[in-house]
């Protein structure tokens, strides 16, 4: 269990990381005249994200989870993938993305990256990991609720996005829903 341990704090100190750059990159939105959106939600998602961290570890503990390798190394390589899919949303999204819904207004929408395909791509990115990281070690009770809460919450979330781009861009293109969150630059988050 401890490698696995090892990989659950590896994902908590990615979290840190990502608020470094969102914080970062907020000072870069606020400079440029940006107004933020969904802030009551926000404290709801770093706890909950924060929970699957905890959740990880306190189930495959305390109920004694075996390691599958069959579940286990397939689930590693959705976490891995997740990631790297997380991180091409940041790196498409340049400065525009963070963990808070803050929008420069004026800004033209994001179709590159994964954004091309993907209307929400770092909230799959989410889904995947809450699945995966769990059953990486067996904890399918975690898998369960993070997913029952997490899918509540997106439906939140993705309102407020989408409420956002319609207020920073309300002249763009409607036909095209795959460049959804790009403006607002989030949807990363402690997620």
């Amino acid at each position: 269990m401890i490698w696995y341990v090892w990989l659950v704090m590896a994902i908590g100190a990615e979290r840190v990381a990502e608020l470094v750059v969102a914080r970062r990159h907020a000072r870069w939105s606020l400079a440029r005249g940006a107004v933020e959106f969904g802030r009551r939600h926000y404290p709801v998602m770093v706890v909950l994200h924060a929970g699957l961290l905890v959740g990880c570890l306190v189930e495959v503990w305390a109920m004694r989870r075996p390691f599958l390798p069959w579940l286990g190394w397939t689930m590693l390589a959705v976490v891995v993938a997740a990631q790297a899919l997380r991180w091409w949303c940041v790196g498409t999204l340049g400065p525009r993305w963070n963990t808070r819904v803050l929008v420069v207004p004026g800004l033209a929408l994001v179709s590159g990256g994964p954004y091309r395909w993907l209307r929400h791509p770092n909230y799959v990115a989410v889904v995947a990991e809450g699945i995966a990281l769990p059953l990486v070690h067996g904890a399918w009770l975690t898998t369960a609720l993070f997913t029952l809460f997490n899918a509540a919450l997106l439906a939140v979330r993705v309102r407020c996005e989408d409420t956002a781009l319609a207020w920073a861009v309300p002249t763009a293109p409607s036909p095209v829903p795959a460049h959804g969150t790009a403006a607002t630059g989030a949807g990363a988050g402690p997620r």
